[in-house]
């Protein structure tokens, strides 16, 4: 669904996940397809996390290719 929202709308898409308590591979692999998805349209996804988020993220190493954010305002400056 949210695949639908980034062909169709804005470029920049910003995903709160601050109030995730935890994400599997299955979540991982969604952020990544939906982070490629952006990139192939000329935009951004901004992924606002918690330090559970950011642990897991870190653990796969993903940290580099997916743009983690620490609140929605810095997700809001790093579009501009």
């Amino acid at each position: 669904m949210l695949g639908s929202k980034i062909d169709e709308g804005p470029k920049h898409i910003i995903l709160d996940l601050s109030q995730i308590d935890f994400i599997d591979s299955s979540g991982l692999g969604a952020l990544v397809q939906l982070a490629k998805q952006a990139q192939t349209a000329e935009g951004t996804l901004q992924i606002v996390t918690n330090a559970r988020v950011t642990q897991t993220v870190k653990l796969v190493r993903l940290e580099k290719f997916l743009s983690l954010q620490k609140s929605v305002e810095d997700a809001l400056e790093n579009i501009k």
